[in-house]
């Protein structure tokens, strides 16, 4: 889509008070633009959608953050309306998305990493489904970290594709259907999406067992396979899927992320996941491994090197030298973040700056095609 910022007078302001300041992330439906207020100069996350768009979804969006206005781990939404050509959607700045921090440690997260962001990401998911709405896009790339005194929290975001299950007055469930054409990222569906069955409750807790392995071995059997079309491609990786027992798939890893997956595959259509088990499963696990709940994440262990060293931070396979005196002032200026986390997620943000084209680092995702 055309830049918003390429106006004839130069700025692009939206809601009468946000200005514009530069493009941090694009995807298949439009542009999002970093923000200020320009009334106490706050920064914010613009997402914007040509009004024009062939299959417009920026609105149904902002229904459905409305919806879920309140629920921790949910963006807060400051405005969303028209402005010129675009529909859009003014929303808080949130920091990386796991799959950017999963780079930025070397594609390699710890036992206990995993186990922090598992126990989020399930209440995630169940704020929603309380909500009545299934997210259907479960992937790394939908969960951020916050940033400032939320730089501990999970977000759940990009809500495009999500869908109603259940009528919020009778609390009746849609119906079952097949011949569904597959909807989200193929690489985390679940295998009665594969399989053109409707999807429910169930396929965004399967998908979550599907993220969390991939998080566990840095990727999944059913990556890097080659067809001639989108549709053949898709048929591949679903036999791939299908083919691949759990216990292969889980082999090597605590017994408990196979005994979540078959739990999620076993659950009937309209059946209410029993969440609070699937958190115990986890959270028993973590006092066995004797971690501490204290958000020590493993991008917080590399930020303490790299301020312990020469400032050398190694992102995407690129490595970005910075003076420990900025690492330090940062610190200072969020003292209210437990731990690391907070200061990284800056890092990061400052390093996007010195690296140009690399700005996906601090965004608020865009819903993306993968495998």
């Amino acid at each position: 889509m055309a830049s918003a910022k390429g106006s004839a007078k130069g700025e692009f302001h939206v809601g009468g008070k946000y200005k514009l300041v530069r493009k941090i992330g694009s995807g298949s439906f439009g542009d999002i633009y970093l923000a200020l207020n320009i009334a106490n100069g706050e920064e914010v996350a613009v997402k914007l959608e040509n009004s024009k768009a062939r299959h417009p979804q920026l609105l149904y969006e902002s229904k459905l953050y409305k919806i879920l206005q309140g629920g921790v781990g949910i963006p807060h939404i400051r405005w969303w309306g028209q402005e010129r050509d675009y529909n859009v959607l003014v929303m808080d700045l949130l920091g990386p998305s796991i799959e950017d921090l999963f780079n930025f440690c070397s594609r390699k997260f710890g036992m206990k990493t995993v186990l922090m962001l598992a126990d989020q990401m399930i209440n995630r998911i169940e704020y929603v489904h309380t909500k009545n709405f299934i997210h259907r896009d479960i992937k790394p790339d939908n969960f951020l970290m916050g940033i400032g005194r939320h730089c501990n929290k999970v977000f759940l975001i990009d809500f495009g594709l999500a869908k109603k299950f259940r009528d919020s007055r009778t609390r009746s469930h849609i119906q079952y259907r097949e011949d569904k054409n597959l909807t989200g990222t193929a690489r985390y569906a679940s295998i009665n999406a594969h399989l053109g069955i409707e999807q429910s409750r169930r396929d965004d807790m399967e998908s979550l067992g599907y993220v969390l392995m991939y998080l566990n071995r840095g990727s999944l059997p059913w990556q890097g396979l080659k067809a001639a079309t989108k549709k053949q491609k898709y048929e591949k990786i679903s036999e791939k899927k299908m083919s691949t027992p759990v216990e292969v798939l889980c082999k090597g890893w605590p017994a408990e992320f196979a005994m979540y997956l078959n739990y999620c595959r076993g659950l009937r259509f309209e059946e209410a996941p029993d969440y609070m088990y699937l958190r115990q499963l986890f959270r028993i696990l973590f006092r066995t491994l004797n971690y501490q709940y204290d958000y020590v994440f493993d991008w917080t262990m590399l930020k303490q090197k790299a301020t312990a060293g020469a400032g050398a931070v190694s992102m995407n396979g690129m490595t970005s030298h910075m003076a420990t005196a900025d690492v330090i002032r940062d610190t200072e200026i969020q003292p209210e973040c437990t731990g690391f986390a907070c200061t990284t997620t800056r890092l990061a943000e400052s390093w996007t700056k010195a690296n140009p084209g690399h700005e996906g680092l601090i965004s608020v995702s865009l819903i993306t095609s993968g495998d």
